[in-house]
Protein backbone atom coordinates (compact mmCIF):
# COMPACT_ATOMS: atom_id res chain seq x y z
CA UNK A 1 0.00 0.00 0.00
CA UNK A 2 2.76 2.56 1.00
CA UNK A 3 4.79 1.71 -2.73
CA UNK A 4 1.67 2.08 -4.47
CA UNK A 5 1.00 5.91 -2.82
CA UNK A 6 4.56 6.64 -3.35
CA UNK A 7 4.46 5.28 -7.05
CA UNK A 8 1.09 6.98 -7.94
CA UNK A 9 1.99 10.49 -6.16
CA UNK A 10 5.16 10.58 -8.72
CA UNK A 11 4.26 9.07 -11.52
CA UNK A 12 0.53 10.23 -11.32
CA UNK A 13 -0.63 13.33 -9.66
CA UNK A 14 2.91 15.13 -9.40
CA UNK A 15 4.15 13.84 -12.46
CA UNK A 16 0.73 15.61 -14.22
CA UNK A 17 1.87 18.55 -13.90
CA UNK A 18 4.76 20.28 -15.71
CA UNK A 19 7.40 20.79 -13.59
CA UNK A 20 11.33 19.11 -13.12
CA UNK A 21 11.20 16.17 -10.75
CA UNK A 22 14.22 13.70 -9.32
CA UNK A 23 15.32 10.91 -11.12
CA UNK A 24 14.22 6.90 -10.52
CA UNK A 25 17.30 6.26 -9.01
CA UNK A 26 16.94 8.67 -6.36
CA UNK A 27 12.92 7.89 -6.08
CA UNK A 28 14.09 4.30 -5.69
CA UNK A 29 16.04 5.04 -2.93
CA UNK A 30 13.27 7.39 -1.27
CA UNK A 31 10.99 4.22 -1.26
CA UNK A 32 12.92 1.91 -0.05
CA UNK A 33 14.19 3.78 3.19
CA UNK A 34 10.43 4.67 3.63
CA UNK A 35 9.93 1.24 3.41
CA UNK A 36 12.19 -0.36 5.83
CA UNK A 37 11.42 2.74 7.98
CA UNK A 38 7.91 1.54 7.94
CA UNK A 39 8.39 -2.48 8.30
CA UNK A 40 10.57 -1.16 11.52
CA UNK A 41 7.69 0.10 12.80
CA UNK A 42 5.54 -2.61 12.34
CA UNK A 43 8.17 -4.82 13.98
CA UNK A 44 8.78 -2.11 17.18
CA UNK A 45 4.99 -1.65 17.85
CA UNK A 46 4.44 -5.99 17.62
CA UNK A 47 7.22 -6.42 20.18
CA UNK A 48 5.76 -3.88 22.45
CA UNK A 49 1.97 -5.04 21.34
CA UNK A 50 2.91 -8.99 22.72
CA UNK A 51 0.27 -8.88 25.36
CA UNK A 52 -2.51 -7.36 23.49
CA UNK A 53 -2.11 -8.74 20.28
CA UNK A 54 -2.58 -12.54 22.26
CA UNK A 55 -5.78 -11.10 23.13
CA UNK A 56 -6.98 -8.63 20.39
CA UNK A 57 -5.44 -10.74 17.39
CA UNK A 58 -3.70 -13.63 18.40
CA UNK A 59 -4.03 -15.11 14.62
CA UNK A 60 -1.91 -11.87 13.73
CA UNK A 61 0.67 -12.58 16.09
CA UNK A 62 4.19 -12.85 14.67
CA UNK A 63 6.51 -11.80 17.72
CA UNK A 64 7.15 -14.59 20.30
CA UNK A 65 5.27 -17.08 17.84
CA UNK A 66 7.02 -17.27 14.54
CA UNK A 67 9.99 -14.63 15.38
CA UNK A 68 11.64 -14.75 18.77
CA UNK A 69 12.05 -11.82 20.36
CA UNK A 70 15.76 -11.04 20.60
CA UNK A 71 15.28 -11.80 16.63
CA UNK A 72 12.67 -9.04 16.73
CA UNK A 73 14.91 -6.82 17.96
CA UNK A 74 17.90 -7.40 15.95
CA UNK A 75 15.55 -7.00 12.90
CA UNK A 76 14.39 -3.88 14.00
CA UNK A 77 17.44 -2.36 14.43
CA UNK A 78 18.49 -3.61 10.78
CA UNK A 79 15.98 -2.03 9.42
CA UNK A 80 16.28 1.40 11.26
CA UNK A 81 20.29 1.20 10.51
CA UNK A 82 19.24 0.56 6.82
CA UNK A 83 16.72 2.88 6.25
CA UNK A 84 18.75 5.59 8.02
CA UNK A 85 21.92 5.14 5.78
CA UNK A 86 19.90 4.79 2.45
CA UNK A 87 18.24 8.26 3.64
CA UNK A 88 21.19 9.85 4.18
CA UNK A 89 22.86 9.16 0.89
CA UNK A 90 20.59 11.67 -0.74
CA UNK A 91 19.31 13.83 1.44
CA UNK A 92 19.79 17.69 1.06
CA UNK A 93 17.89 20.05 2.94
CA UNK A 94 17.69 20.13 7.13
CA UNK A 95 13.66 19.13 6.89
CA UNK A 96 14.83 15.80 5.04
CA UNK A 97 16.80 14.89 7.69
CA UNK A 98 14.69 15.98 10.46
CA UNK A 99 11.91 13.83 8.43
CA UNK A 100 13.45 10.73 7.97
CA UNK A 101 15.62 10.75 11.32
CA UNK A 102 13.03 12.11 13.10
CA UNK A 103 10.06 9.22 12.30
CA UNK A 104 11.99 6.53 13.47
CA UNK A 105 12.42 7.82 16.98
CA UNK A 106 8.41 8.81 17.01
CA UNK A 107 7.53 5.33 15.96
CA UNK A 108 9.12 4.45 18.57
CA UNK A 109 8.10 6.48 21.45
CA UNK A 110 4.42 5.75 19.66
CA UNK A 111 5.18 2.10 20.28
CA UNK A 112 6.17 2.17 23.48
CA UNK A 113 4.56 5.35 25.56
CA UNK A 114 2.18 7.05 23.35
CA UNK A 115 0.20 4.05 22.10
CA UNK A 116 -1.34 3.95 25.14
CA UNK A 117 -1.64 7.56 25.82
CA UNK A 118 -5.43 9.36 25.51
CA UNK A 119 -5.40 10.52 21.57
CA UNK A 120 -1.63 10.96 21.37
CA UNK A 121 -1.44 8.09 19.81
CA UNK A 122 -4.31 8.46 17.16
CA UNK A 123 -2.78 11.73 16.40
CA UNK A 124 0.68 10.54 15.73
CA UNK A 125 -0.65 7.58 13.59
CA UNK A 126 -2.93 9.85 12.01
CA UNK A 127 -0.06 12.22 10.80
CA UNK A 128 2.43 9.32 10.34
CA UNK A 129 0.78 8.12 7.42
CA UNK A 130 0.31 10.72 4.89
CA UNK A 131 4.10 10.67 5.88
CA UNK A 132 5.18 9.36 2.50
CA UNK A 133 2.78 11.38 0.24
CA UNK A 134 4.66 14.46 1.49
CA UNK A 135 7.91 13.12 1.27
CA UNK A 136 7.44 12.41 -2.03
CA UNK A 137 5.99 15.52 -2.57
CA UNK A 138 8.79 17.18 -0.46
CA UNK A 139 12.04 15.20 -2.31
CA UNK A 140 10.50 15.02 -5.90
CA UNK A 141 9.20 18.46 -6.73
CA UNK A 142 11.51 20.69 -7.75
CA UNK A 143 9.74 24.41 -9.27
CA UNK A 144 11.49 25.57 -12.96
CA UNK A 145 12.11 28.70 -10.73
CA UNK A 146 13.62 28.61 -7.51
CA UNK A 147 12.20 32.03 -6.62
CA UNK A 148 8.28 30.60 -7.09
CA UNK A 149 5.63 30.69 -4.20
CA UNK A 150 4.40 27.23 -2.61
CA UNK A 151 0.83 28.75 -2.77
CA UNK A 152 1.36 29.62 -6.58
CA UNK A 153 1.50 26.03 -7.75
CA UNK A 154 -1.39 23.65 -8.34
CA UNK A 155 0.96 20.35 -7.23
CA UNK A 156 0.77 22.17 -3.80
CA UNK A 157 -3.52 21.71 -3.46
CA UNK A 158 -3.47 18.76 -5.12
CA UNK A 159 -0.83 17.21 -2.71
CA UNK A 160 -2.35 18.97 0.55
CA UNK A 161 -5.52 17.46 -0.57
CA UNK A 162 -4.38 14.15 -0.09
CA UNK A 163 -2.77 14.64 2.89
CA UNK A 164 -6.01 15.91 4.89
CA UNK A 165 -8.03 13.04 3.02
CA UNK A 166 -5.10 10.12 4.76
CA UNK A 167 -4.97 12.06 7.82
CA UNK A 168 -9.14 11.84 8.63
CA UNK A 169 -9.35 8.55 7.08
CA UNK A 170 -6.96 7.11 9.51
CA UNK A 171 -7.98 9.43 12.49
CA UNK A 172 -11.35 7.91 12.11
CA UNK A 173 -10.12 4.06 11.60
CA UNK A 174 -7.21 4.69 14.91
CA UNK A 175 -10.66 5.58 16.97
CA UNK A 176 -12.77 2.80 15.54
CA UNK A 177 -9.66 0.02 15.88
CA UNK A 178 -9.66 1.55 19.55
CA UNK A 179 -12.61 0.56 20.43
CA UNK A 180 -12.75 -2.73 19.10
CA UNK A 181 -9.35 -3.45 20.47
CA UNK A 182 -10.52 -2.20 24.04
CA UNK A 183 -10.52 -5.65 25.62
CA UNK A 184 -6.93 -6.09 25.33
CA UNK A 185 -5.91 -2.45 26.21
CA UNK A 186 -7.69 -2.39 29.53
CA UNK A 187 -5.57 -5.50 30.36
CA UNK A 188 -2.38 -3.47 29.96
CA UNK A 189 -4.17 -0.15 31.58
CA UNK A 190 -4.24 1.50 28.51
CA UNK A 191 -5.86 5.06 28.21
CA UNK A 192 -7.72 4.91 25.03
CA UNK A 193 -10.67 7.32 24.20
CA UNK A 194 -13.20 3.91 24.75
CA UNK A 195 -11.17 3.11 28.13
CA UNK A 196 -11.65 6.54 29.40
CA UNK A 197 -14.68 7.89 27.75
CA UNK A 198 -16.69 4.49 26.96
CA UNK A 199 -16.91 2.96 23.62
CA UNK A 200 -20.45 4.97 22.78
CA UNK A 201 -18.93 8.28 23.24
CA UNK A 202 -15.79 7.61 21.41
CA UNK A 203 -17.86 5.98 18.60
CA UNK A 204 -19.51 9.65 18.62
CA UNK A 205 -15.74 11.24 18.18
CA UNK A 206 -15.15 9.02 15.26
CA UNK A 207 -18.69 9.63 13.91
CA UNK A 208 -17.53 13.34 14.12
CA UNK A 209 -14.59 13.00 12.43
CA UNK A 210 -16.52 11.15 9.75
CA UNK A 211 -18.74 14.50 8.90
CA UNK A 212 -15.63 16.31 9.16
CA UNK A 213 -14.66 14.13 5.97
CA UNK A 214 -17.89 13.73 4.69
CA UNK A 215 -17.70 17.70 4.68
CA UNK A 216 -14.44 18.00 2.87
CA UNK A 217 -15.29 15.87 0.09
CA UNK A 218 -18.69 17.25 -0.85
CA UNK A 219 -16.58 20.65 -1.06
CA UNK A 220 -13.71 19.31 -3.37
CA UNK A 221 -16.36 17.93 -5.71
CA UNK A 222 -18.18 20.38 -5.84
CA UNK A 223 -15.35 22.17 -7.30
CA UNK A 224 -14.61 19.27 -10.21
CA UNK A 225 -17.95 19.43 -11.58
CA UNK A 226 -16.59 20.54 -15.13
CA UNK A 227 -14.45 16.82 -15.03
CA UNK A 228 -17.56 14.05 -15.86
CA UNK A 229 -15.16 11.31 -14.98
CA UNK A 230 -13.53 12.54 -12.09
CA UNK A 231 -16.81 13.41 -10.63
CA UNK A 232 -18.18 9.99 -11.49
CA UNK A 233 -15.43 8.88 -9.68
CA UNK A 234 -15.60 10.67 -6.90
CA UNK A 235 -19.37 9.98 -6.07
CA UNK A 236 -19.21 6.35 -6.73
CA UNK A 237 -16.14 5.38 -5.49
CA UNK A 238 -15.55 8.28 -2.15
CA UNK A 239 -19.22 9.56 -1.40
CA UNK A 240 -21.43 6.83 -1.53
CA UNK A 241 -19.01 4.00 0.43
CA UNK A 242 -18.26 6.90 2.90
CA UNK A 243 -22.23 7.56 3.05
CA UNK A 244 -22.79 4.18 3.75
CA UNK A 245 -19.59 3.87 6.52
CA UNK A 246 -21.79 6.69 8.41
CA UNK A 247 -24.84 4.31 8.42
CA UNK A 248 -23.12 1.73 9.69
CA UNK A 249 -20.93 3.26 12.02
CA UNK A 250 -24.08 4.91 13.91
CA UNK A 251 -25.48 1.55 14.08
CA UNK A 252 -22.19 -0.41 15.18
CA UNK A 253 -22.61 -2.04 18.71
CA UNK A 254 -19.88 -5.42 18.99
CA UNK A 255 -16.59 -5.86 18.34
CA UNK A 256 -17.66 -7.66 15.16
CA UNK A 257 -19.38 -4.51 13.61
CA UNK A 258 -16.24 -2.03 14.65
CA UNK A 259 -14.15 -4.99 12.53
CA UNK A 260 -15.70 -4.63 9.41
CA UNK A 261 -15.89 -0.84 9.89
CA UNK A 262 -12.45 -0.65 9.86
CA UNK A 263 -11.69 -2.90 6.91
CA UNK A 264 -14.52 -0.57 4.97
CA UNK A 265 -12.58 2.50 5.99
CA UNK A 266 -9.30 0.81 4.69
CA UNK A 267 -11.05 0.34 1.62
CA UNK A 268 -12.07 3.86 1.30
CA UNK A 269 -8.53 5.22 2.08
CA UNK A 270 -7.69 2.74 -1.10
CA UNK A 271 -9.61 4.28 -3.60
CA UNK A 272 -9.37 7.61 -1.91
CA UNK A 273 -5.37 7.23 -3.08
CA UNK A 274 -6.10 5.52 -6.46
CA UNK A 275 -7.66 8.40 -7.64
CA UNK A 276 -4.77 10.22 -8.24
CA UNK A 277 -4.76 8.30 -11.43
CA UNK A 278 -7.20 11.02 -12.39
CA UNK A 279 -5.35 14.00 -12.75
CA UNK A 280 -4.01 12.01 -16.09
CA UNK A 281 -7.19 12.45 -17.39
CA UNK A 282 -7.86 16.14 -16.78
Amino acid sequence: MILLTMVLTKYALLHSFEYNFISLNRFILLAISIIFTTAAGYVINDIFDIETDLINKPQKTYISKIISLKNGRILYFILTVFAGVIAFSFSIKPIHYVLFFGTPILLFLYSKYFKRTLFVGNLIVSILVPLPIYMVYLIDFIPFKTNVSTFDNPIYYATYFYLVFAFLTTLIREIIKDIEDVNGDLKINAKTLPIVFGRKRTKNVAFFFTVILLIFLILIIRNITYAVIPLIYSLLFLLLPLLYFVCKLWFAKGKKDYSKLSGFMKIIMFFGILSMLLFRII
